[in-house]
């Protein structure tokens, strides 16, 4: 693993997620614990399953709902106990090129605008999804 600093640092992984995908879009994926085992289908088509844009939609919700969490006991706040994220991932294509764009939309319920957007500005500093994105796909996060 590359750093980007000078200074050798010693990577401790807290958690590896393994799992096995077979027949892409229109197979199936199931992780080395068994909790999930799922079909997966093309979005917009008529399969049973859900597919990767669903599961990175769910998994960055979650982790971005963490990561405002621990913005939120740096500022003193609590979080509201029916804060909720709508993840829209989009899969998009021009000239034969796909890509992912996305939209975060955030709901802290009893939380003023100004300081619900700066819990959601630090939490995409700090979310390991929005680290893995950033830079490579246009992301919006809305305060609703």
């Amino acid at each position: 693993m590359e750093t980007t600093t000078n200074t050798p640092q010693t990577v401790k992984a807290l958690y590896t997620a393994k799992t096995h995908t077979t027949g892409g879009r229109e197979g199936a994926s199931r992780s080395s614990d068994g909790r999930l085992d799922v079909k997966l289908s093309s979005p917009g088509t008529s399969g049973t399953g859900t597919n990767p844009e669903q599961l990175f939609a769910a998994g960055w919700s979650a982790c971005f709902i963490g990561a405002m969490g621990i913005a939120a006991a740096k500022m003193k706040i609590a979080l509201p106990a029916d804060r909720a994220i709508d993840a829209e991932i989009d899969l998009c294509n021009v000239d034969g090129e796909y890509f992912l764009q996305a939209r975060l939309n955030i709901s802290l319920p009893g939380i003023d605008r100004e300081v619900a957007q700066q819990l959601a500005e630090a939490a995409h500093q700090t979310c390991p999804y929005s680290k893995a994105t950033r830079g490579n796909i246009n992301v919006e996060l809305n305060i609703i």
